[in-house]
């Protein structure tokens, strides 16, 4: 198998306070992304890496191993790049790698293991990750200036039909494989890495306290659906 699963759950969280471990339908929302990584059989061992005690303890409640975050790496301005680089520097010698966050509680098994797959298959490829479309075409946006007025960013696009516009992709927060040891020599939403499809109505980033209302909206939809 030799894979691993890093879940990066800082402490420090402000716009939602202890985002990581608040209630989500039951649950600390970490819990979901630790359930599912356990579930996909896919890992030899599901890691959380957390500056936070109380985390810490959830975490193995839920079945996860614990990895002290060292203070340097659970500050404001570190990415999770560096907090996985950590993980890896401590658990060696695994050959896939795939950081999962501790705010998907839409993530899916089914997304887990065809990103690792695909990556198998594609000997080229260093990274795979989740990704949907966004819900209005990104070629006719536009900003609102200064003096309160609006901007579009690509002019050229405002007499074309929507349907006539191509389709754009984004990132969607929940996993990201890679070929643990391998270098890109492009960016990560470059031509090194695999894109794997997820429907938007399974994607929702929890950043602010708008985000998880909607979220929680969305929960309850599904959960009706699957009764």
């Amino acid at each position: 198998m030799s894979s691993i699963a890093i879940i990066p759950a800082r402490g420090g969280s402000k716009r939602i306070p202890k985002k990581n471990i608040k209630n989500f339908f039951g649950k600390p929302l970490i819990a979901y992304s630790i359930e599912t990584a356990l579930k996909s059989q896919l890992f030899e061992k599901v890691v959380v890496s957390t500056d936070d005690n109380t985390i810490a303890q959830v975490a193995k409640e839920y079945g996860a191993e614990l990895l002290q975050r060292p203070k340097e790496l659970a500050d404001d301005f570190t990415g999770t790049a560096d907090v996985t680089a950590h993980a890896l520097s401590v658990y060696k010698g695994y050959k896939f790698a795939c950081t999962i966050y501790a705010t998907a509680p839409f993530l899916q098994e089914k997304y887990l293991k065809e990103g690792l797959e695909k990556l198998k298959q594609n000997k080229d490829a260093v990274m795979s990750f989740g990704v949907a479309t966004y819900d209005y075409p990104i070629w006719r946006s536009f900003k609102i200036t200064e003096d309160d007025r609006c901007e579009m960013f690509w002019k050229e696009n405002f007499p074309k039909r929507s349907q006539d516009l191509e389709e754009a992709y984004h990132d969607v927060g929940q996993f990201y494989w890679e070929r643990v040891g391998v270098k890109s020599d492009d960016i990560a939403f470059g031509k090194n890495s695999i894109p794997i499809k997820i429907p938007r109505y399974l994607v929702q980033d929890i950043d602010t306290l708008e985000d998880w209302k909607r979220a929680e909206m969305m929960y309850q939809v599904l959960i009706k659906e699957t009764l």
